[in-house]
């Protein structure tokens, strides 16, 4: 059985504009990523407690165009914030007609989360806070602790981070709504 394609996800915000980067990996456990993807988009629906997904879901979505279809999604946040409250994985998970797996790695707690499992990497001692829908948690937190790199944050989580702060604003961007 060949190792799954994950991709990771995250987003830059700058003002009413935003760049969203995606690495594609083969495996839990890759150190490189096999493919990169950065779109941008305009008019960005500004920061809504509670409904965070209004916000990102467009770009997360827009940057899943761009590259090859992965068979599990990683993105930075909660699949689920409470009981009977879908957080940004789970609204993702929806979007792909609930085909593809999403885990969600916070690096801070939401006070209210529920099924969360705190996973402790490298010599840290701040855990990552994973989530996950389409995928059993304990699998999840278990594969999150053995990817790549010594530090809390994964290698590749961290520079999916940093491929969407440090890129400039593509020429063709789109409207995130």
């Amino acid at each position: 059985m060949s190792e799954p394609l994950i991709v990771c996800l995250d987003v830059d915000y700058r003002a009413d504009t935003a760049v969203a980067a995606g690495l594609w990996f083969r495996g839990w456990t890759a150190a490189h990523e096999e493919a990169q993807a950065v779109a941008g988009f305009r008019a960005v629906a500004g920061y809504e407690p509670g409904a965070f997904y209004r916000r990102e879901l467009p770009c997360l979505l827009g940057v899943l165009r761009e590259g090859p279809p992965a068979d599990i999604v990683i993105v930075d946040g909660y699949v689920s914030l409470e009981p009977g409250h879908p957080g940004l994985g789970a609204h993702l998970h929806g979007a792909l007609d609930r085909k593809v797996p999403v885990v969600g790695v916070a690096k801070t707690a939401y006070r209210s989360a529920s099924d969360v499992v705190e996973v402790l990497r490298g010599r840290s001692t701040s855990p990552l806070f994973v989530t996950a829908v389409g995928i059993e948690l304990a699998t999840a937190a278990a594969e999150v602790w053995r990817m790549h790199g010594e530090h809390r944050v994964p290698t590749l989580l961290r520079a999916v981070d940093q491929l969407a702060r440090r890129s400039e604003m593509p020429d063709r961007t789109r409207a995130s709504d």
